[in-house]
């Protein structure tokens, strides 16, 4: 197996947050702003696995477009440890590594976003809106049946209820548009704190696993929304000859 060297970009921004990647393999994940929906999930999806790359000597970093307000508030509501995110207040980091910036008719970031959510430029985005509501028997459940769901103006109940509804083991219809839609509020209700450059509405980002020689063992840059990973069903599988 052939494997290219990490991008200068990344190693330097690393070093300058004085994290050094000849220590231990790091796995930077490179965000669009904290505000984009696909951040905060993919940040979900990681929480759940810290332990086992603390465990297989693998440095997890994430990268973001925001500020020390918007950071602050992204590590609250997604539980990342601070000392593990970067924030930086421009695109100029994904620019150096070729990640896509998603649709851009110079007609408005707004636009160009909402036409993204409809599938324009962005193929994989309506499919995986669909998989949040109909369900994947390929993906594991998200929501726990003692976790207690509660979404203004609704009434709050159980995790069970997506048992009842669809059985167990899975992940059960509407389970995952249900966290989407917890996302989304959180987003909104704080669109001024999170959003600090309306211009990088549909910058995407990117995911690099980097061995201690500064080899890529893995990379992936996604051109369209809901996509950090090229297997949804299972987004972080391409861990799994490193942390089993």
């Amino acid at each position: 197996m052939t494997f290219n060297q990490c991008p200068k970009a990344l190693l330097e921004k690393l070093e300058q947050f004085h994290c050094s990647v000849h220590s231990s393999k790091v796995l930077a994940v490179v965000l669009g702003l904290l505000a984009d929906f696909d951040s905060i999930e993919y940040v979900q999806e990681l929480i759940n696995i810290l332990p086992k790359l603390t465990e297989n000597h693998i440095k997890l970093i994430v990268i973001g477009i925001g500020d020390d307000l918007s950071k602050e508030k992204f590590c609250s509501y997604t539980k990342l440890p601070k000392e593990l995110i970067i924030v930086d207040k421009d695109s100029s980091l994904h620019q150096s590594l070729e990640l896509s910036k998603g649709l851009d008719l110079h007609m408005g970031s707004w636009l160009d976003m909402l036409l993204m959510c409809a599938g324009v430029s962005s193929p994989a985005t309506l499919p995986e809106v669909l998989r949040g509501y109909l369900g994947d028997r390929n993906a594991s459940s998200r929501i726990k049946p003692d976790e207690l769901i509660r979404i203004w103006p609704f009434p709050e109940f159980r995790g069970s209820l997506f048992s009842l509804a669809g059985g167990e083991n899975y992940l059960r219809p509407f389970e995952l548009a249900t966290i989407r839609l917890k996302n989304m509020i959180e987003i909104i209700g704080n669109w001024d704190l999170y959003v600090t450059d309306h211009k990088l509405l549909t910058q995407r980002g990117g995911t690099f696993l980097i061995d201690s020689d500064c080899r890529l063992l893995y990379s992936y840059r996604p051109k369209s929304l809901l996509s950090y990973s090229p297997t949804m069903s299972r987004p972080l599988s391409f861990l799994e000859p490193w942390i089993g």
